[in-house]
């Protein structure tokens, strides 16, 4: 009897001591396993590189709390698994799911809050048996770290499509979304970009959210080439202190002087983002007595500084019959006037096909009078980002554009064999100078004809970085057309293009991570609902009472003899 005891005694005190080393190992090795087929609670090595330099509390807020459909409580669950991913990193992080709209007495004034801080709400039908209710939903979190702080939108726009499409694609956003939220708010500023400014390029008030926008992440200010008449030298000295410029719209010829300073910009590693109209036509030049205007080329002065980088941009137009609608007066009922929204041609809307981070996964970009490009063969690897759908075609310029246009009814026919034409390019490689074997306008001791590897982005059209005006004057959301009322992916896809030229540690890349989200088919379980309820409820309850009294028979019988 006493050696029983004293054996017991030590299988105890074995037992407790092996669970003591395990959990001291544990503290020194940490492993976590991922069971998924897609891995998508596996950080990549740029997030974890993210989170391992946060040196402070960083505080995660999110607002997906409350009573809302089974997608968004999907979508709840993949946020909150992957912010433990985040936490079990770095105990820094810190995360909570805050129910904004949970005191009832303080709804309105929290709704117009977050409003205004541009956390902007979606409602919901909440759908049980056939059972409708509203509810408002917060798809947002704010991320916070000492004096900074960012929003992170949590749920992706998507025109036409379904909740549980949306929340596919959103959740393939979300270690993006994240790791940049927590990149902003946990490092300091370090890149610099300029908005060239001289070329008649477009007014601050028409870039106010995508300045905005920038300025979450980089130094941003303007840059005149004024200067370059006077001191060029001098110009392209302060210049090459920017890491980015971004050309916006210009409609004044560039002299040969300015074309230099650009040109050696770019040869000295000055990452650009090009957005020009090879086309002097505007949307509000249509707003006449007559409602049509000319389309003709625009002679910039850089056909030739493109073509030494390997683009050709054409002078002409694209006429797809993919695009996005505009609103015309069509007469009036009563004091209100009433609009009709009608298929707009020579505004695109261009749907990513291409596999490149800086378009995965973006809904439609809405375009306005674009011209074609053409890639050139050299040196330089080029990529095509966007590009027109297959049903489009080119109107030569000059041409006579005329809002009547909107009741034409074309025939696909003459779109066989066409379309599909570029819109917007990333160049990538070692850049020569346009001015290589040339007499320079102007001289420079500093002069280099072949640059170090660089990158750039040419898009065919000035409008994609411009932004409305309220009623008041007051900027609206990059990509928002109010008279449609639809929202376009204008901004995510610049700020992808800015974060893609400036990005040294990859992060950009995480945005090509692809998810395989299940989604619950509501359909067949409307159809198979009392069924669903058997299986999922009733059977595992009545396998535990099955075992139960298999399992008290099996011990009554055994201890009974």
């Amino acid at each position: 009897m006493m050696s029983a005891t004293k054996n017991n005694l030590k299988k105890v005190l074995t037992t407790v001591a092996l669970i003591i080393v395990l959990n001291f190992a544990g503290h020194f090795v940490f492993k976590r396993f991922d069971l998924t087929s897609d891995k998508r609670y596996t950080l990549s090595q740029t997030s974890l590189n993210i989170v391992s330099e946060v040196k402070e509390p960083l505080y995660i807020d999110v607002f997906l709390e409350g009573e809302f459909p089974g997608e968004f409580k999907k979508l709840q669950t993949e946020t909150q698994q992957l912010l433990e991913e985040f936490k079990a990193e770095n105990h820094n992080i810190i995360f909570q799911f805050v129910n904004p709209l949970e005191d009832e007495d303080q709804k309105v004034a929290t709704l117009q809050s977050f409003m205004e801080r541009g956390l902007t709400p979606v409602n919901v039908t909440v759908n049980d048996k056939g059972q409708q209710t509203q509810e408002i939903v917060f798809p947002w979190a704010v991320a916070s770290c000492a004096n900074r702080s960012v929003k992170v939108p949590l749920l992706k726009n998507m025109m036409g499509a379904s909740t549980a499409e949306k929340v596919v694609s959103s959740v393939q956003h979300l270690e993006y979304a994240f790791a940049n939220a927590i990149n902003t708010v946990a490092k300091d500023k370090q890149k610099k970009v300029v908005i060239l400014n001289g070329n008649g390029e477009l007014q601050d008030r028409y870039m106010a959210d995508f300045i905005k926008s920038v300025k979450d992440n980089y130094y941003i200010g303007p840059f005149t080439l004024d200067s370059v008449a006077k001191s060029p030298n001098e110009t392209l000295k302060y210049l090459k202190k920017y890491d980015l410029a971004v050309i916006a719209k210009p409609t004044e010829a560039f002299t040969e002087e300015e074309k230099q300073v650009l040109d050696q910009f770019i040869i000295s590693g000055g990452k650009t983002l090009w957005l020009v109209d090879q086309v002097n036509m505007e949307m509000d030049s249509l707003y006449n007595e007559m409602g049509s205007n000319l389309a003709f080329p625009r002679d910039l002065n850089l056909n030739d500084m493109f073509f030494k980088y390997g683009v050709r941009m054409r002078p002409d137009l694209i006429f797809d019959l993919q695009n996005t609608p505009i609103a015309l007066a069509t007469g009036e009922q009563g004091s209100a006037t009433q609009y009709t929204q009608y298929p707009w041609f020579f505004s695109p809307m261009i749907y990513p096909t291409s596999k490149n981070p800086i378009v995965s996964n973006l809904d439609g970009i809405k375009f306005e009078f674009a011209s074609p490009m053409e890639p050139l063969k050299n040196d330089i690897k080029k990529t095509v980002l966007l590009q027109s759908s297959q049903a489009s075609k080119i109107i030569g310029t000059p041409s006579q554009i005329s809002l009547t246009m909107v009741s034409l009814r074309p025939d696909r026919k003459e779109f066989e064999s066409k379309g599909n034409y570029p819109v917007a390019l990333l160049l990538e490689g070692q850049f020569h100078s346009m001015y290589q074997n040339r007499v320079l306008p102007f001289k420079d001791a500093t002069f280099q004809n072949k640059g170090k590897n660089n990158k750039m982005i040419v898009i065919s059209d000035g409008d994609v970085i411009k932004n409305q005006l309220d009623k008041n004057g007051q900027p609206l959301e990059l990509g928002y057309d109010k008279w449609t009322n639809n929202l376009y992916a204008n901004k995510e896809f610049l700020m992808n293009c800015v974060n893609y030229l400036l990005d040294d540690n990859g992060l950009i890349n995480i945005r090509s991570k692809e998810v395989d989200l299940p989604i619950l088919d509501k359909e067949k379980v409307y159809d198979t609902y009392t069924l669903s309820q058997v299986i999922t409820v009733a059977v595992p309850i009545g396998i535990l009472m099955l075992f139960g009294v298999v399992f008290t028979f099996l011990r009554k019988r055994k201890y009974s003899k």
